[in-house]
């Protein structure tokens, strides 16, 4: 009897540590494909050109996190994205909110609005498509 519990207790362990590694590893991959996305890259590009952001956050040097994957402000489908991306600087910290949707003819990806709002409540809008269109 003792043998089978313990062959039982083998096998639990096993199955629990391999389960444990294959969440990790689709939770890193997916954090991967988020910044390898457009969409992400393109927001990220407009945080570091805007100096009045980086300065708030005390960056360089620009820390970026892994989204928040059950957080409801980040959502995706074939034709929009919407993402709330935290980064952090030597002064200070916050989230940047980006909105992007997709030309389907094309095949890109076209930012809507970004924008950084940092903890004490403070926001900076960085890029918003019809203020720039006008």
């Amino acid at each position: 009897m003792s043998r089978s519990t313990s062959l039982l207790q083998q096998m639990t362990i096993f199955i629990t540590v391999v389960t444990g590694g294959g969440c990790a590893m689709m939770y890193y991959l997916m954090q991967k494909n988020f910044a390898k996305a457009e969409y992400y890259r393109l927001a990220l590009e407009q945080l570091n050109n805007n100096s009045t952001a980086m300065a708030s956050l005390g960056a360089p040097p620009l820390k970026i996190h892994n989204i928040h994957l059950s957080d409801r402000h980040n959502r995706m489908d074939h034709s929009s994205a919407q993402l709330k991306i935290p980064v952090t600087g030597s002064k200070n910290g916050g989230y940047l909110y980006t909105t992007s949707t997709r030309d389907t003819l094309m095949n890109r990806w076209h930012l809507q609005q970004v924008f950084l709002k940092l903890r004490e409540g403070e926001t900076i809008e960085i890029f918003n498509r019809t203020e720039n269109e006008k």
